[in-house]
């Protein structure tokens, strides 16, 4: 199994927290008017406030990107290829769903990207387990993170349907 220096460690931590924050900005684009449309939407008592999805979403990433980096660290790129190949998936699903969302107001599309997500996520995690427990946990907050969002999403987007489409 390949061994990577401190420094090309350090370097790959950082590769994959900017790659994971540029995911982040990507979707962050498309969301730059979702505090007031999501204001403006019919929600359910138990939607969170606006300004909590900020946070948590920034926890979020940067355990994304230190769950896969733990993983590359354990042999590289070609030896955990499929468990990087669903990493990179989930997050381009992930970025696109801000797109369909709030920029688009794709309810249906959007949906249906999260219930993809939600599997990518957990594929991601099925591949992380024979090589890191902890690459595992944390991705766990993530994954309950997009299952609410995931019931949240289709709660507004059937409250929602002249908007949401």
């Amino acid at each position: 199994m390949k061994r990577y220096s401190v420094g090309q460690q350090s370097l790959g931590l950082a590769g994959w927290l900017l790659l994971c924050f540029a995911a982040s900005f990507i979707g962050a684009l498309a969301s730059f008017q979702a505090p007031s449309m999501y204001a403006q939407l019919s929600q359910p008592q138990w939607a969170p406030p606006a300004w909590l999805f900020g946070p948590v979403w920034t926890m979020l990433y940067g355990m994304m990107a230190v769950a896969v980096w733990l993983v590359w660290r354990q042999g590289g790129l070609r030896h955990n290829q499929q468990a990087v190949v669903w990493f990179v998936i989930q997050l381009v699903l992930n970025a696109l769903w801000s797109w369909l969302f709030f920029a688009w107001q794709q309810g249906l599309l959007s949906v249906i990207n999260i219930g993809l997500l939600w599997v990518s996520i957990l594929m991601t995690i099925r591949c992380f387990q024979s090589t890191s427990l902890p690459a595992v946990l944390l991705m766990v907050p993530y994954l309950l993170w997009v299952s609410f969002a995931a019931v949240l999403n289709i709660t507004m987007w059937r409250l929602n349907p002249t908007i949401l489409g």
